[in-house]
């Protein structure tokens, strides 16, 4: 009998962490690829070189978590086939192709995890081109793995908890935070409520954050709308108002970001079904909960399912190994998966509180200017958009791409498709979740053209 190939896992964060640990302790190798140089992902990203700084200087509240993940996935060794620095950018039936070092290799696999987390959503907004404006989570990567901050005189805009959680970040470093800017009014707040009994240390530690930025002279405003970044070659300010007035903010750096979107491009190559989030705005892989998707082999854990956070991760990665496990017939401890599930499930109902408590403010979508870029890469403006919907009367966000080609170019949608899906739903007056979303097509993610195939793969493709 031919022996089987081993599991594949994509992603090295909490949940494909977690996800390797559980197939390891159970006798399987499996092969983990992963886009950066060292596990941790983004949350618990570690530095490109020994910068001076521990654990807790750069995780703040979650060094213990973010050193226990590192520690143990490092103790796995040789137990695991792992790959980083490496692309997934295309899945077949029962492979895989990856890509490192300008070099693509196929990989089969039986069993895969896909544990691809997250990136920030945005909506564009006057001057968001601007040298010196960064996603939140791109300023978070500056400070993390680099040591370094987006500017001396910072201001952090948007929504959800990432907001506060970078701004803290940056004030612990010794930067000046000149001020957060959170889309949410005060009256979202009072959501924190029904969150504190399911996890008062997280509310109270955001709560403590906030506390902290403000008694150090950042000023925390609520209910913000109108944003412009304004300068000369780069960024001198940011405007915005509240309660019908203008205000002017002097800075140097602005991190910017709604909330997080889940990376579901690999899913969809691997013929996943999709299902509108109300709660997410957009369209996510289905799953059960135990992590199994509609397709057989085929499991889902971690944000890049559905937005829950790092601790939701951890416990999702390992359900959904558990899963692999009893679809293999091998033993897989039923008592502990279903302790996993019930705990997901209150993570859940957490995190259906603090998305009230820092909600995407919907109504920004109608309010994108005609001059303001909308997709980068092709240089598309939202005026292009608007004429386009309206010169083809256009409801679909995919008849919208092949119009005007947004969602065509080197980021393949993912960093415009959810703002041409907002304003294309709020140019027609149709519900979100009504105007689709941007099927994925391979390669995911830019590779090079001069790209070549692995000795392996020319040997053991037919094809070749």
């Amino acid at each position: 009998m031919a022996e089987r190939a081993p599991p594949l896992i994509v992603g090295a964060g909490p949940a494909g962490i977690r996800a390797a640990m559980t197939l390891v302790a159970a006798g399987l190798r499996p092969i983990v690829i992963d886009e950066g140089y060292a596990c941790g992902g983004q949350i618990y990203r570690q530095p490109l070189s020994p910068d001076g700084r521990d654990a807790q200087a750069r995780y703040g509240s979650e060094a213990a978590k973010a050193t226990r993940l590192q520690r143990d996935f490092a103790a796995l060794g040789a137990q695991v086939d792992y790959r980083p620095n490496t692309l997934l950018w295309n899945l077949r039936d029962a492979s895989a192709d990856s890509l490192r070092d300008g070099v693509s290799q196929r990989i089969l696999h039986d069993g895969l995890i896909l544990a691809t987390g997250a990136t920030d959503r945005v909506l564009p907004l006057p001057g968001w081109t601007l040298p010196g404006v960064f996603t939140l989570g791109g300023a978070q990567i500056a400070l993390k793995a680099q040591g370094c901050a987006i500017g001396k005189r910072v201001v952090f805009a948007g929504s959800g908890p990432l907001l506060y959680l970078v701004a803290w970040q940056y004030m612990k470093a010794g930067v000046e935070v000149a001020a957060v800017l959170d889309a949410a009014p005060l009256s979202a707040k009072l959501h924190l409520l029904r969150a504190l009994p399911l996890a008062p240390d997280i509310v109270l530690r955001g709560l403590r954050m906030a506390a902290e930025l403000a008694l150090h002279g950042t000023q925390v405003q609520l209910g913000v709308s109108g944003l412009r970044i304004e300068g000369e070659g780069r960024v001198a300010r940011i405007v915005y108002q509240t309660g019908g007035r203008r205000h002017a903010i002097a800075c140097d750096g602005i991190g910017y970001g709604l909330n997080l979107r889940s990376e579901t491009q690999a899913a969809d190559l691997a013929g996943c079904a999709f299902r509108f989030d109300p709660r997410d705005r957009a369209h996510l892989p289905v799953r059960d909960s135990s992590g199994r998707s509609s397709v057989a082999g085929v499991y889902l854990a971690g944000d890049g399912a559905r937005i829950a956070g790092a601790d939701a991760a951890e416990l999702a990665g390992e359900r959904a190994a558990l899963a692999l496990l009893e679809d293999r017939g091998l033993p897989h401890a039923p008592a502990r998966a279903a302790s996993l599930e019930r705990r997901l499930v209150r993570i859940g109902r957490l995190r259906d509180a603090l998305e009230a408590a820092f909600p995407f403010p919907a109504h920004w979508g109608a309010d994108i200017a005609d001059d303001t870029l909308l997709c980068r890469c092709e240089d598309i403006s939202a005026g292009d958009a608007r004429r386009a919907i309206g010169h083809f009367s256009l409801t679909d966000v995919n008849r919208l791409k092949a119009v005007t080609r947004i969602g065509m170019g080197r980021c393949q949608g993912r960093m415009c498709g959810a703002a041409a899906a907002e304003l294309l739903a709020a140019q027609t007056g149709r519900d979100i979740g009504a105007v689709g979303r941007l099927r994925a097509q391979a390669p995911i993610k830019p590779i090079p053209l001069a790209m070549s195939l692995s000795v392996d793969e020319r040997q053991h493709d037919p094809a070749h």
